[in-house]
């Protein structure tokens, strides 16, 4: 990582060049016991690396919410549903596998909510 361009602090490594930081948990890797994990390459320059998949990614935020009642996961996962395609059955039948339906409710109205505001802004800058 060091020799194309990262830096290292504790166990996460930043490059001036990408919008994300790269971290190596303890393998395997699994997004709340599931190992079932879709990879996706990712371009960065004339590089490429391996990161998870949109789904993937709002999954692993949404286990945050689900486990730890962390709000900045659960505006995560909401705004990676928002800018990405994820598949929403598969993440709802995970949520449930969780024991999280009702909090999988909760990250679909919000997701709803983001967009209805972001459609009332764009309705008043027309204006």
């Amino acid at each position: 990582m060091l020799s194309v361009g990262f830096t290292r602090r504790g166990n996460q490594y930043f490059h001036p060049e990408a919008r994300f930081y790269v971290e190596f948990p303890p393998g395997p890797l699994s997004i709340a016991g599931d190992y079932k994990i879709e990879f996706i390459e990712i371009r960065i320059g004339a590089r490429s690396v391996l990161g998870l998949s949109a789904t993937d990614s709002c999954r692993d935020r949404l286990a945050a919410y689900f486990h730890w009642n962390d709000r900045p996961g659960l505006q995560a996962a909401v705004q990676i549903a928002l800018r990405s395609q994820v598949d929403l059955v598969r993440i709802r039948e995970w949520s449930e596998g969780q024991g999280a339906s009702a909090r999988f409710q909760t990250f679909r109205e919000e997701i709803e909510r983001v967009r209805r505001r972001r459609s009332a802004h764009k309705r008043r800058r027309k204006k």
